[in-house]
Parts: structure tokens; C-alpha cells; sequence
């Protein structure tokens, strides 16, 4: 091997040497102690990855990796993905893992797995034989031999090479001793390594381009949905990391607990069978999983003067979702992330590609100002031909940003329906607080949606001057918290008319914003539960996930009755995204450099939802807890909701970031404007047909004004 070749890694080994303290007399990475803090809600990159001991040096080579990926590697990526179309890509890379083979042989040797090293040897010379060279997988289509993702790092974990600390080099955004050390080791299993020609160095090129162009849509994740990119590129690192050294990315996991889940469903189903006069199944109201306990509507006593009998009164859904197998609610919410529908994002070609034109990429990115000297507000938008198309305004739910899977998905319908679209972020979001005056809290409807209804004023008039149109009828929709967002902008827009909008579209909002903050605390505090194994327990449940993410992707028709997480589980995988959105917005509000070394993790991870509520909104307002209450709640607006018909709530029975209480008052004031489903929780029934149905037949044109497209 030449001195260019070894070069690279006697840099990596400088680096090994340098920040693990290797200890030559016994081979082992010297490892820092776990990160060990009395704190409400798990650090998680503490916990998977311990201190961050280098965290000065590592910001700025992760600033410096942020700057050589935009300027010098993406640009690359952008070409070869629009050279070669996205099959191409994928047999390329799969006869590249192909040869990756001696790797995995040596990673399963070393953890004495045995089977898993027959397993991988089969697969190896089948795909080499009639799999031509690895570009195809005939041992997983036709012998059920499915693939492993080993390295050597997993195997000197298991020999017990303690991982030492986390680490952002050059070229690398995350890594390890441990990591470096078994990358290191792979070098010479590679087989090209001992071929040298100029012929065989752009082979390899190729090779290194196509694999590494895979990483962009991560990377791209990462920079444009989180306010601090390293701070949540830790995390993910130290979590994959973690499922990967423990094996829990075997596809045993997952489908033990699919076993399970069966198990459970074919149990209910024999339960439901011995009394087929239940009519419980048709009123639900009574097996709500929510705990009223929790007190919502009943905080401050407050009475109700319009019907004393409405306690006493039954909900009876609108729409029954059939064949739903409900579980738990939180369960069930996660449904429609994992059986929503892909087809936004079908193309031939890679989404690097300059040829792709699916549905996600003709989404065009402008933005506005909202405040002098603060960052521009981000927005997207598609727009018809017709120069009198519809408007669609769509908010999304708390804290995601104009990326939001969910805003896609409508986008793509009201699209298709004929309407032009503008996607905006949620108003709890950290792009849209620095979009806003310094200072400002996010979190009070009243000043928060007073600021959404500029925003979306301005950006109106700016499509409209700028493409010479006028937008005939205006629908605004918005989910969960951005649901709320939407009535209160319909109560806005009734006292003083500004955007013109025909209807409004409301799924599954709080009505009550302190008593869904309880629930979500309720639901985070769920870690404590068993606080010791917090790793193993979220390990397994992202596996979980990432495994049905391929399944489905990779399995045409793929369905399944109900979703393999335990309640506790599908607590845990919540606490992680929604701890992570306050998170954003406090390293947001308390004005972090993203480039400098910061101890506010400490502070956010003893911040709750209700934390935030008491230090930020109430002294921002100078308000009461029971004024609060009031103010940020769906009873602020009854008024509106009795006296005008300009709007629809989609909510479901089991919904539970609502009680029993809430869904008989919004029944009350809303009449026929609620749709009640029987089931599918919070959002988990986006993906029904029946819901799809049931939300074209509002946003028919012809339905609204009798206009015509």
C-alpha cells in the first residue's frame, strides 16, 4: 500500500491516539463516565454518547463540515444523481455493500455470532452468483435471507473496546474512538484496496460519490428543521450507534413484537366475538383511555349556563373507522406517519436530482419580512396555472417547521383539487420566533395568531403582485396546534375581515391548551417509569420504527393491523419529538450561538411544557394561571363557534390531548360542524379513507361558493 493511501489512516489513528488515551497494555479506549445529572427529562445525547468533552473543538468542525458539504460535496452529489437515475444509484450501492462483505464476516466473528456469520456468507454468494455482482438481492426476494448492517465497531463493542468520546473531524460529523478504530480496521478487509490503476481509483471514486450522495437528504434534515444541527446530530449519531453495538437493528426485534401485536389483536378480536350486542362499539364515549382525572374544563369551576344536561348527554360519532384495531391513543397517533402515503416524492431520479420534478420538489421556498433587523420568515408555496386558482393556507402542528410531512400530504390534495398552496411553519416553532421582535414568547393564541394573520396577509399580496393573480375563494387549514391556530384566526377574521377566507379547516385541536400541556407532560414524565434501562428502551423503539420505514418502502401493499409498540414504548418515541420541539424553541429563546459552547441543555432538560407556560407566556403577559387558562382555550371563542358556520372540526372520540367534557362542548357549539370519528386519536387517522372522503367532499370547490375551478 502506498504513503497516499496510508494516509488517511494514519490520520485517523493520530486522532484515536490523540482523544481516547489508548492504552497499548490492554487495547481498550479509555471511556469517560456517562453523563450523570439530576434532571426531569433524559439527556439523550448524554446518554448515548456521554460528556462531550471536546464540544468546543467539535462545533466548529461540524460548522467547518457545514460549510465544505455546502460549497464542495453537495455540488458533486447534485451532478452524479443527475447523471445517473436513482436505479442506477441503488444497483450501484448494492453491489458495493456486496463487497463490503469481509467487514460483516469479521464484525460477526468477533461477536462470536456464528449463525449471523453462515447467514451473511449465503448472502454473499448468492447475491455475487445469480444477484450478478450484488446490483440485485435475490437472496432476500427468493431465500428470505435478509440483510445485516454489521460493522467491525459492533464487533469491538461486543469484545468491549469501551466507546470513548464523541468526536467531529474533518469529513466526519459524527464519530467516535471506537467507531475510528473499527474504521480503520475495515480498511484492508476492503477488497479494492489492493487494486491500483487509474481505471480502478475512478471506479472507486464512483463508488465513494454514490455511496455518500445518501447522506444528503439526512444532512439536509438536520440543517433545515432544528435550530442547533449539532446538538440533534449527537443525538441521532449516539442513538443509530447504540442500535447498532446492542444488535437491537436485527430484524428479530421487530418481529417479535409484530408476533406479539397479533397475538394481541386476534385476543381482542375473540373478546369482541363473544358478545356481539356490545353496543359500546358503536358509542365509544364511555372507554375513552383518557383519565378526566386530569381536570381540563373543571380547572376553575367554570359553569355552564347553557345546558345543565349536557353532562349527562352521549357523543355518537359521525364516521366509524372499521377494521381500526385501536390500541392505546398514543399508539394509534403514530399511525399516520407510518402508513401515510410516499407518492409525493416518487421520481425516477434521486431528490439531489436536477431532473426530479415529483411533487415535494416543485414546491417552490420564498419568505418575508415580519420584523426590521430580524431573520426573514421562511414559507413554501405551489400555484396553479389559472390565474384565479383557490388559495389553500395550511398550518401545520406544534412546532414543526414548512417541512412538515403532514403539510405535504394536504398540500399534494388541495393541489390536486385544484388549488394553489402556501405552506407556513407552526407559531411554535423556532423559525418563527426569529422571525418575530426580540423578546417575544411564543405560546398565547390572541398575539401569536395576530402575527400569523399578517404574516399570511403579506404573503398573499406578495404571490399576487408577483404573478399577476388573484385568488378566487381562500380555505385555511390547520392540525393540532395549528388547528387551534385556525379557529382563533376564524374568530379574528369575523370581527374584521383582512384575508377573505371562505372556510376554515380544523383538525384535531386542543380545547383547552393547559390541559393538553398536562397530558404531554404526563406522557414525558413517562420515562421515569423505569430510568435505568432509558437506552435499551428507546433503542428498541426507534429500531421498531426504522425497520417498518423499510419494510414499507421496500414491500409493495404493505399493511399492518396494528402498530408493534407497547404503550410505554410509543410514550417514550413522543417524549423524544415533542421534548425535542421545546427544546429548539427555548435554545431559540434564550439567543445561543449555535457555533459556541453552551450549558443550556442542562437548563431545557428541566424545563417541562407546563415549565414553559409558567416562565415564559404568564410573565411575558403578566396574566393569572386561571387568566391563561381562559385566554388559551376554545371557550375564549364560543361566540364565534355558535354563531358561525364558516368552519369544520374533524376530532376523534379517543383523541387524547381532550377530554370527554371538551368534545361534548364542542358539540354544543359547533353543531354539525364537528365530524366526530370513533377512533384514530390524535392525527392517527389521516391516512383513512374515510377521513380523505370526508375532507374532499369540504373542499370541493363547487361546495364552497358554487364556483367553478
Amino acid at each position: 500500500m502506498s504513503f497516499k493511501n496510508k494516509a488517511p489512516l494514519l490520520f485517523v489513528v493520530l486522532f484515536a491516539l490523540l482523544f481516547c488515551g489508548f492504552d497499548f497494555s490492554c487495547a481498550y479506549a479509555k471511556a469517560l463516565p456517562p453523563v450523570v445529572r439530576e434532571s426531569k427529562y433524559p439527556d439523550y445525547a448524554g446518554e448515548f454518547i456521554g460528556r462531550d468533552k471536546f464540544e468546543g473543538f467539535n462545533r466548529k468542525m461540524f460548522a467547518f463540515n457545514r460549510k465544505l458539504n455546502k460549497y464542495a460535496i453537495k455540488p458533486v452529489h447534485i451532478i452524479w444523481a443527475s447523471i445517473m437515475p436513482k436505479y442506477g444509484m441503488d444497483r450501484i450501492q448494492s453491489a458495493y455493500t456486496n463487497i463490503e462483505y469481509p467487514k460483516r464476516l469479521v464484525s460477526t466473528l468477533l461477536q462470536r455470532d456464528f449463525k449471523a456469520s453462515g447467514h451473511e456468507t449465503l448472502r454473499f454468494l448468492t447475491n455475487t452468483t445469480i444477484g450478478l455482482g450484488g446490483m440485485f438481492d435475490p437472496a432476500n426476494r427468493f431465500f428470505k435471507l435478509e440483510p445485516l448492517k454489521e460493522d467491525v465497531a459492533q464487533g469491538l463493542a461486543k469484545c468491549k473496546v469501551k466507546q470513548g468520546p464523541y468526536l467531529v473531524l474533518p469529513f466526519i460529523n459524527s464519530t467516535t474512538p471506537r467507531a475510528l478504530l473499527g474504521t480503520l480496521i475495515e480498511c484492508p478487509l476492503d477488497p479494492s484496496m489492493y487494486i491500483g490503476s487509474p481505471v480502478t481509483a475512478l471506479v472507486k471514486a464512483g463508488l465513494l460519490v454514490n455511496r455518500t450522495a445518501y447522506a444528503q437528504g439526512i444532512i439536509k434534515l438536520v440543517e433545515s428543521n432544528f435550530a442547533d444541527p449539532y446538538d440533534i446530530a449527537k443525538k441521532m449519531y449516539g442513538l443509530e450507534r447504540y442500535i447498532k453495538d446492542n444488535n437491537y437493528d436485527r430484524k428479530e426485534v421487530l418481529e417479535k413484537a409484530l408476533k406479539e401485536c397479533a397475538e394481541l389483536v386476534k385476543k381482542e378480536e375473540h373478546n369482541k366475538s363473544l358478545d356481539v350486542k356490545d353496543e359500546k362499539a358503536l358509542n365509544p364515549d364511555d372507554n375513552l383511555v383518557v383519565d378526566d382525572a386530569i381536570k381540563g374544563y373543571a380547572w376553575f369551576d367554570r359553569e355552564d349556563n347553557n345546558n345543565k344536561d349536557l353532562a349527562n348527554k352521549q357523543l355518537v360519532p359521525d364516521i366509524i373507522l372499521k377494521d381500526f384495531n385501536p390500541q392505546c391513543p398514543v399508539t394509534d397517533a403514530m399511525r399516520t406517519a407510518l402508513f401515510g402515503e410516499e407518492e409525493n416524492h416518487n421520481s425516477i431520479w434521486s431528490e439531489l436530482s436536477l431532473w426530479n420534478r415529483c411533487f415535494s420538489k416543485k414546491i417552490k421556498t420564498s419568505s418575508i419580512e415580519v420584523t426590521k433587523d430580524r431573520d426573514k420568515y421562511r414559507f413554501k408555496y405551489i400555484l396553479q396555472k389559472g390565474k384565479t386558482s383557490p388559495l389553500a393556507i395550511l398550518f401545520p402542528s406544534i412546532g414543526e417547521g414548512v417541512d412538515s410531512h403532514h403539510s405535504l400530504v394536504f398540500a399534494k390534495i388541495f393541489y390536486d383539487m385544484g388549488y394553489s398552496v402556501v405552506i407556513l411553519g407552526s407559531h411554535f416553532n423556532w423559525e418563527f420566533l426569529k422571525s418575530m421582535p426580540e423578546g417575544y414568547k411564543p405560546g398565547m393564541p390572541d398575539s401569536d395568531v395576530a402575527y400569523l394573520r399578517k404574516m399570511t396577509l403579506d404573503i398573499i399580496k406578495k404571490m399576487e403582485k408577483k404573478y399577476d393573480r388573484t385568488f378566487s375563494q381562500r380555505v385555511v387549514l390547520g392540525t393540532s396546534f395549528g388547528a387551534f391556530a385556525a379557529l382563533f384566526l376564524a374568530d379574528m377574521e369575523s370581527r374584521e375581515n383582512t384575508l377573505n377566507i371562505t372556510k376554515y379547516i380544523s383538525i384535531n385541536p386542543p380545547v383547552e391548551l393547559l390541559y393538553a400541556v398536562r397530558v404531554i407532560d404526563e406522557n414525558n414524565d413517562m420515562w421515569n417509569k423505569s430510568p435505568v434501562d432509558i437506552k435499551k428502551r428507546t433503542a428498541i423503539g426507534a429500531s421498531k420504527i426504522i425497520q417498518l420505514y423499510e419494510r414499507k418502502n421496500n414491500t409493495k401493499g404493505f399493511s399492518l393491523p396494528s402498530l408493534p409498540f407497547s404503550e410505554d414504548e410509543a410514550r417514550l418515541i413522543t417524549c423524544f419529538v415533542l421534548r425535542q420541539k421545546l427544546s429548539d424553541l427555548i435554545f431559540t429563546l434564550e439567543n445561543v450561538s449555535p457555533s459556541k459552547k453552551t450549558d443550556v441543555y442542562d437548563s431545557i432538560n428541566n424545563t417541562s411544557y407546563w415549565d414553559y407556560a409558567q416562565e415564559y407566556m404568564l410573565k411575558s403577559t403578566d396574566s393569572t394561571l386561571e387568566e391563561l387558562n381562559d385566554k388559551a382555550s376554545l371557550y375564549y371563542i364560543s361566540d364565534f363557534l355558535k354563531n358561525n358556520r364558516n368552519y369544520k372540526i374533524f376530532h376523534s372520540l379517543d383523541d387524547y390531548l381532550v377530554n370527554k367534557r371538551h368534545l361534548k362542548d364542542l358539540r354544543e357549539y359547533a353543531g354539525a360542524s364537528l365530524v366526530l370519528f370513533d377512533r384514530g386519536s390524535h392525527l392517527g387517522h389521516l391516512y383513512r379513507s374515510e377521513f380523505k372522503e370526508a375532507l374532499l367532499r369540504e373542499i370541493t370547490l363547487k361546495d364552497l361558493s358554487g364556483a367553478s375551478r
